[in-house]
């Protein structure tokens, strides 16, 4: 007898490459996106497929916050999913504000905000989550219930708008961005955050450009240390599930 076949069919009529799990909604920004930043393909240990939302700044998205961005999203949205790809995130936390409005118009899981993991953290520590962010005075209430965060976690903020390489690289786009400044703007941040809620039992950093950081931050907070990365990764285990090996 020979080798059994495997037969696949087509799931999709449109789709014509397969193989990426997670599609990745991505801003219309231009900056240096290094290796852990979500912006980053080689971040991941697994394929990824990006999406850009036309017109959706960072200015648009965090300072204004326009409803009518909306639009936008979803169609970016529809496109990747018609790419095949098993599930969509995004690359800025504050995409929180189109969470349910983006999981609505598709037919797959969408996670589009690291603030969604709030509840298993604080369920998993009992403790204050500590938050730190692009731009505290921009992070608001709906953010926080938009991704079904109740009132009643505690939680301290922090943000990075005055830190000055952050600031100018990532949230005024100047071109260039020197990655050791910046790591350690986010470690002093969170030290600040530390120190000033001694019942902090953990780091979320909200900002899709401050996972290549988590090292770092941990290492100076002793905290377990939760953002884009740690989100996606999860959320992908759960749609390529694996056969286990070992012996007995």
């Amino acid at each position: 007898m020979g080798d059994k076949m495997t037969i696949f069919s087509v799931s999709r009529p449109e789709q014509a490459w397969y193989g990426e799990s997670v599609g990745i909604l991505i801003l219309d920004a231009s900056y240096p996106c290094v290796p852990g930043n979500v912006g980053n393909a080689t971040t991941f240990p697994f394929p990824v497929r990006y999406e850009k939302i036309e017109g959706a700044s960072i200015d648009r998205l965090l300072n204004q916050q326009d409803p009518a961005l909306a639009v936008p999203f979803i169609e970016a949205a529809l496109r990747l999913q018609k790419c095949g790809v098993k599930a969509i995130t995004g690359a800025c936390g504050f995409m929180a504000l189109f969470q349910q409005e983006v999981a609505q118009h598709v037919e797959i899981p969408v996670f589009l905000s690291t603030l969604l993991q709030i509840p298993f953290i604080y369920q998993i520590t009992g403790k204050m989550v500590g938050i730190i962010t692009a731009d505290a005075g921009c992070l608001k209430p709906r953010h926080f219930e938009a991704t079904g965060v109740s009132g009643d976690i505690p939680l301290a903020i922090a943000g990075m708008e005055n830190q000055t390489e952050f600031r100018e690289a990532v949230l005024k786009e100047k071109g260039t961005l020197d990655s050791d400044r910046i790591q350690d703007e986010v470690v002093e941040v969170a030290r600040k955050l530390v120190s000033n809620y001694p019942d902090t039992g953990s780091i979320l950093l909200e900002c899709s450009d401050l996972p290549p950081y988590a090292h770092a931050v941990q290492a100076a907070t002793s905290l377990p240390v939760f953002d884009f990365f740690t989100m996606i990764n999860y959320v992908h285990t759960t749609l390529v599930r694996k056969p286990f090996s070992g012996f007995m």
